[in-house]
């Protein structure tokens, strides 16, 4: 399976903001934001910045998304177009299906750190939807599912470590979390309020669109 293996830092630093790619090291002064605010590369640091108009802003919205959410071109692509086959606004239902992506309702239940760590959890089967093992990341959580860490993983120290930093984080409105029991329920479909990250979807649907 393609997936990216470079130094995830390098995107965070490509598109001038945290995307929150590295969990705790993310809120600390490490944070490659923090320390090396330019564009990675030989020449980052010294190149010009460059106004950035019209197409480029569209792609620029599309990388930010698609990293943000750890899926690769052609997986975004697909998420588009179906997101342009369903009643509503694409926009808003592109990034709903992204929502509702199992690693990412782990993330956004608090069991992660970040999004890659939690499709670690989903792909080594310790998140078991509705009572069944589910193990592809990709899998697309309906309203009224239980998510739960499985009876033999309880005690990973990973998710108690993830646990302890995202314990104040808020919890998204579709979503309802039982700390004690490590187990959470979707309650209805992600709204764009929940998508709590600055992202101008409909730019990418332009970008698409052309």
């Amino acid at each position: 399976m393609a997936r990216y293996r470079d130094a995830v830092c390098r995107l965070c630093r490509r598109e001038g903001i945290k995307l929150f790619l590295k969990g705790r090291r993310c809120l600390t002064d490490k944070c490659a934001i923090e320390k090396r605010n330019f564009p990675p590369g030989q020449q980052g640091k010294s190149r010009r910045p460059k106004k950035v108009v019209g197409y480029g802003l569209q792609l620029r919205e599309k990388q930010k998304g698609r990293r943000l959410y750890g899926v690769l071109e052609d997986q975004f692509r697909t998420y588009f177009e179906k997101a342009a086959a369903m009643r509503g606004i694409t926009g808003e239902k592109l990034l709903q299906l992204l929502e509702r992506r199992l690693d990412n309702t782990v993330y956004r239940l608090g069991l992660a750190a970040s999004r890659a760590e939690a499709r670690q959890l989903v792909r080594h089967g310790h998140i078991e939807v509705s009572g069944r093992k589910v193990n592809i990341p990709s899998f697309q959580v309906a309203p009224g599912q239980a998510i739960a860490v499985r009876e033999k993983s309880r005690t990973l120290a990973s998710i108690q470590r993830a646990l302890d930093l995202t314990g104040g984080r808020s919890m998204p409105s579709w979503l309802e979390f039982d700390r004690a029991g490590l187990k959470g329920k979707a309650v209805s479909l992600p709204k764009r309020e929940d998508v709590n990250f600055p992202i101008q979807e409909q730019m990418i649907v332009e970008l698409y669109s052309k």
